[in-house]
């Protein structure tokens, strides 16, 4: 197996992002106004809370946009928002030829779009698919939707840009991961749920040109559509943690990596990192005992499932089958490899498990 996981941040990165996250928060909440759960209900003139439109500002500052709305529905609220905002029903939208995530193929069919099909990790093809079919809006998945997938998310955005072609990016797993994201890249709007960033359950974030993100606004008229300010309090509290956070993890996988492929554990064949969706050690087996080394982990304390993928509720490491997508891709994968998420736990910990685990197949 190969593979071309996104760049994570490095601590010191990481922490840079962090302070400039909480300067952005000092110049928005003066005095005790940060030191509130925040308000509820449409307040008069916004349609929506007033802590909740402060920290929309606050995302718009931080990821260098010109505008930021807090949606309803996780990323997948995200995408479909950001979505109907660029397209209509029946239009023709751009996206990699790749198996799509699931809930993103559920949106495609439930709005009746055209599909044209492009390898990304091919800019000259990506530009004779834009020009043969005129498509009316690109997406892009910015962690890799297959395990040989290798494009450089600026490069495609870019080549979008070149043709005036709107494009919304995925940044689902990839935020506080890395050094930019879609709209910071040049993309029209970017989409991530926050419940991947230690927030609150159930938000998503748009972000991107004013355009577009009032058009999420007018979409979400209603009071029950709304974000409350206490969820976006919560949304902006865990998103400070999150960078420091994920690049403690990504120290936790190269360790990983190095001991097993150094042959700590002889039933492993390698171990690599790939974004799976998420940024995960992915780890191979000389035979197919894929399913007995999951059952004896989880016997040991590590989680059966995600919650929310990275959530604030996931600190035990995570030994889990392999995504969906890279099944699609590669039936076989399933049977003699797992994806290991440390989650909050250390190189030791994950290394025990997986070793016990093996030992126990082995008798």
């Amino acid at each position: 197996m190969k593979s071309s996981p996104l760049q994570s941040l490095g601590m010191e990165q990481a922490r840079l992002k962090q302070f400039r996250l909480v300067d952005i928060i000092c110049r928005h909440f003066p005095g005790e106004d940060f030191l509130t759960l925040g308000d509820i209900g449409l307040a008069t003139g916004l349609n929506q809370p007033h802590m909740t439109r402060r920290v929309e500002a606050v995302l718009a500052d931080f990821f260098s946009a010109p505008a930021a709305a807090l949606v309803q529905g996780a990323g997948t609220g995200a995408i479909r928002s950001g979505l109907a905002a660029l397209l209509k029903a029946g239009d023709k939208l751009l996206v990699h030829d790749a198996p799509l995530y699931p809930t993103t193929a559920v949106i495609a069919e439930q709005m009746g779009l055209e599909l044209v099909r492009a390898d990304f990790n091919t800019l000259s093809e990506v530009e004779k698919s834009i020009v043969a079919h005129r498509p009316v809006v690109a997406l892009v998945q910015h962690t890799r939707q297959q395990l040989d997938d290798a494009y450089h998310l600026a490069d495609v955005i870019a080549c979008f840009n070149r043709h005036a072609l709107p494009s919304l990016t995925d940044d689902n797993y990839a935020v506080m991961k890395v050094d930019k994201i879609g709209c910071e890249c040049g993309a029209t709007l970017s989409t991530f749920s926050s419940f991947k960033l230690f927030g609150p359950a159930g938000i998503g974030v748009v972000v991107g040109e004013a355009g577009a993100v009032k058009a999420v606004r007018q979409s979400l008229y209603s009071g029950g559509s709304q974000v409350q300010g206490f969820q976006a309090m919560e949304v902006l509290r865990g998103l400070v943690f999150a960078p420091v956070m994920h690049a403690v993890q990504a120290q936790v996988n190269d360790e990983l990596v190095a001991a097993l492929n150094a042959g700590a554990i002889p039933q492993v064949k390698q171990a690599l990192i790939a974004n799976a969706q998420s940024k995960v050690l992915l780890v191979e087996f000389h035979r197919p005992i894929a399913e007995q080394v999951l059952a004896e982990a989880h016997k040991l304390g590590a989680l059966p499932y995600p919650v929310g993928a990275e959530s604030k509720y996931e600190i035990p490491p995570l030994f889990y089958r392999v995504s969906g997508t890279f099944r699609q891709s590669d039936a076989s994968l399933e049977q003699r490899t797992i994806r290991i998420n440390p989650n909050r736990s250390g190189a030791g910990t994950v290394l025990r498990i997986l070793r016990e685990s093996c030992a126990a197949v082995e008798k």
